[in-house]
């Protein structure tokens, strides 16, 4: 996905709070917030450095890379990679294909969103593990 857009906000639990849920959010930790899609650094840095001064606030789209799950064989392909649990919307995060992953499920499918670096070995496990399930 070449426009993948990833922001992290690194805060008190209380500047996370700010930005927690913004459309896109998933709270990674208490101290921790991922937003994917069209989030300006400028506007959370200004949102959460009301409440923590000392708050982080970074693109970090190229270090990270999204492989989606589709169709109505995903969550079983997603099953076949992972024990994890699918929540029925929302963010999950734990291990899919033996690393880590961090999990959207949204009504059009799964998204994985893995480390860049990690990217080839999960596409290669959907491709292998996961045939005739997912396109």
């Amino acid at each position: 996905m070449a426009d993948l857009r990833v922001v992290t906000v690194l805060a008190s639990q209380a500047g996370c709070d700010r930005v927690a849920d913004l459309p896109g959010a998933s709270r990674v930790s208490p101290t921790e917030v991922m937003i994917l899609g069209d989030a300006s650094v400028e506007v959370l840095q200004h949102a959460v450095r009301g409440e923590d001064p000392d708050a982080v606030v970074l693109d970090v789209s190229d270090g990270w890379a999204l492989v989606r799950l589709e169709g109505p064989g995903a969550a079983e392909a997603f099953a076949r990679l992972s024990e994890l649990e699918l929540p029925a919307g929302g963010f999950v995060q734990g291990e899919v294909a033996r690393i880590g992953v961090r999990v959207l499920v949204h009504r059009d499918g799964i998204d994985l969103l893995v480390p860049s670096m990690l990217e080839a070995h999960l596409r290669e496990r959907v491709r292998d593990d996961c045939r005739g399930l997912v396109p």
